[in-house]
């Protein structure tokens, strides 16, 4: 409604904290009473906000309560201008636009909302506060007389405004639900993202969460895109916190759980979700992806994406990520670690110690200086890999079905049986793909130099692990590690087994690879800034199943995203659609795969929304949405 005035609360509305509360910190630093006093000030708070108490009463006690001074209201004063809400900050546009439409009624301190409302484009005269009294030594003794004091005072404070119409009141308490009941505003929306009371909430024509969902159901700025704090977000496998803490910090809702679901139960949890994140356990089928009503992207919060059908999801039109690069280092750094275990002998000397038993012997105990590391598998894992074991000393030769620069002076080798032959250590680190199953058998295992090392910390199916067994019982093989296996338990209460158990000189880990705390981290950062970069932009960069395009922010335009199926003519008609319905094209770009298209349009905002319909329809259409 551009026409409308909005009014907004202050506390816990354009700002996350409450102003007496705050001061209550400030002004009682040193005080012994400051933990009760405290205590006090929070209970008349939210008794007045929640309309069960009087607000001018309740702010005379907590007046009363504190020893404030010019400099606390000075010192709080800077401090909110970095205190705005996260959707206050996302939307700031909004404000700067439309500063002349916007009133801020706060029965809180003039001083303190001055510098917010200046830094949101809202002129001093549409600020409605209280002002403070000082005594000659700069002490705080009450507040001047004002119409917010009295009862409905924000409502009538308004109604003295005669503010054209519609009036729009935005807040979290009982008084702002007052502006419309005493009909001084037209609608009232309940603001929740800091705080929820109930009795306002049940008194708003709706609840908004965030500004953005303000907007959309005001039809401003954002309108035809889904409110961010509407869309729901589905975690699974204990991902990282830090990806959690950047997404809600962008706007969604996020839900964890802490273990895998198998397809029944997430095909019971996936309706309604907008976002999936997943780990290495969960298996996202087709069943699955059939069961997503609303489903647009799933990360996978790891380097693997095997365990997502990725052409069942392309064909929905539903994006998926992961995390290539993040934990690299760890699964180098574990790799060069096992390595060295194994030409020492570490586990087995480190069991025998536990027994009680003293070996000191330097028999079949070598250095990683001077022997020849074979990587199969020279993506980034591997080839950075290669790069440490060189500066340790070892010789480095590699193999990969993809054309690949050396790093260093490591050698290409044209074939695995050559590469076999030459390693004193080979280390895995091939995709998932199920043409690499037993890529390493029973046949490859007899090509290998006697005595040498196996590490595979890549997937479990890569290594017949049976031949495994047997070569390693033979003495051909003289060590492995093996950090993935072809059955691995579905949770850490679940047994584990393995025909590698009790051999000698065989460190078997539990899929830790990539399981440092950086690690985790670094992939829920990465991972979550590309589902932000999707969602808010339309960026497909590392996508792993859509066509990778690389978008700046929307700015002045309102972008249509369009992805569909890899046929004929469809940019033709979506043209066709979009010159019927007359919107002028500011810019537009088109990429495809060999399955699927994907088409990124930004357009002027003075649109009819009806004209929308037809493109939704266009033939071969997967998925269709709008950004502001």
């Amino acid at each position: 409604m551009a026409d409308a005035t909005y009014v907004f609360d202050f506390d816990s509305t354009l700002v996350d904290f409450e102003t007496l509360e705050l001061l209550a910190e400030l002004a009682l630093e040193e005080s012994p009473d400051a933990p009760s006093t405290r205590v006090e000030i929070e209970r008349l708070t939210d008794l007045a906000m929640s309309g069960e108490f009087p607000f001018a009463e309740a702010l005379k006690r907590r007046l009363a309560l504190l020893p404030l001074t010019r400099s606390h209201i000075q010192a709080l004063a800077a401090e909110a201008v970095l205190r705005v809400t996260e959707s206050v900050i996302r939307n700031m546009g909004f404000f700067h636009e439309r500063g002349g439409q916007i009133v801020i009624v706060s029965g809180g301190f003039r001083e303190v909302i001055a510098g917010v409302a200046e830094n949101l484009g809202v002129p001093p005269d549409r600020v409605i506060a209280n002002d403070l009294i000082y005594d000659a030594g700069g002490r705080v003794t009450g507040v001047a007389d004002s119409p917010l004091l009295a009862p409905f005072g924000k409502a009538e404070a308004l109604k003295a405004l005669a503010l054209p119409g519609p009036v729009v009141m935005i807040g979290d308490g009982w008084t702002d639900a007052e502006v419309k009941q005493a009909g001084a505003a037209d609608r009232f929306y309940a603001f929740t993202e800091i705080v929820r009371r109930e009795r306002a909430v049940a008194a708003a024509d709706a609840e908004v969460r965030s500004i953005d969902e303000l907007l959309h159901l005001e039809g401003l700025s954002g309108r035809w895109s889904y409110p961010r704090s509407r869309m729901r977000m589905l975690l699974l496998e204990a991902v990282h916190p830090a990806a959690v803490e950047r997404l809600e910090a962008a706007g969604y809702q996020v839900e964890t759980v802490k273990g895998a679901l198998g397809e029944d139960a997430l095909i019971d949890r996936i309706r309604g979700v907008h976002v999936l994140g997943v780990r290495s356990k969960t298996q996202v089928s087709a069943r699955v992806l059939d069961a997503a009503d609303k489903l647009m992207a799933v990360a996978a919060f790891c380097i693997g994406t095997n365990q997502i059908d990725l052409d069942a999801a392309a064909g929905r039109g539903v994006a998926v990520f992961n995390a290539p690069y993040s934990n690299t280092r760890s699964v180098v750094e574990l790799a060069v670690g096992l390595t060295i275990a194994l030409l020492r002998d570490v586990a087995d000397k480190s069991t025998a110690m536990h027994r009680g038993e003293w070996n000191k012997s330097a028999t079949g105990s070598r250095e990683l200086r001077g022997k020849t590391l074979g990587i199969v598998g020279y993506g980034a894992i591997g080839s950075q890999l290669s790069v440490l074991a060189e500066a340790l000393g070892m010789r480095v030769i590699f193999h990969d079905l993809t054309e690949r620069l050396a790093l260093g002076n490591a050698k290409r080798m044209h074939s695995l049986e050559a590469l076999l032959a030459e390693s004193d250590a080979v280390s895995l680190h091939v995709d998932g793909r199920t043409e690499n199953t037993a890529l390493i058998g029973a046949a490859e295992l007899s090509r290998m130099k006697p005595g040498a090392l196996l590490l595979n910390l890549s997937r479990g199916h890569v290594v017949d692990v049976g031949a495994l067994a047997q070569a390693l019982g033979s003495g051909r093989i003289g060590g492995a590690a093996i950090d993935v296996f072809p059955d691995e338990p579905a949770t850490n209460a679940d047994p584990f087994d393995s025909p590698l158990r009790g051999l000698k000189n065989v460190i078997l880990t539990p899929h830790i690879g990539g399981s440092t705390e950086e690690a985790q981290e670094a992939i829920a950062e990465f991972a979550a800034e590309r589902l932000l970069a999707y969602l808010n932009r339309g960026d497909t960069t590392f996508c792993v199943n859509l066509p990778n395009v690389q978008l700046a922010e929307v700015s002045g335009a309102h972008r249509i995203l369009h992805i569909h199926r890899n046929q004929p003519g469809v940019l033709a008609e979506l043209n066709r659609a979009l010159a019927a319905a007359g919107l002028n094209i500011l810019g537009q770009h088109l990429k495809t795969d060999e399955r699927t298209g994907y088409v990124i349009t930004d357009v002027d905002r003075d649109y009819d929304p009806a004209a929308l319909k037809a493109l939704k329809s266009v033939a071969g259409t997967l998925r269709f949405r709008m950004l502001q």
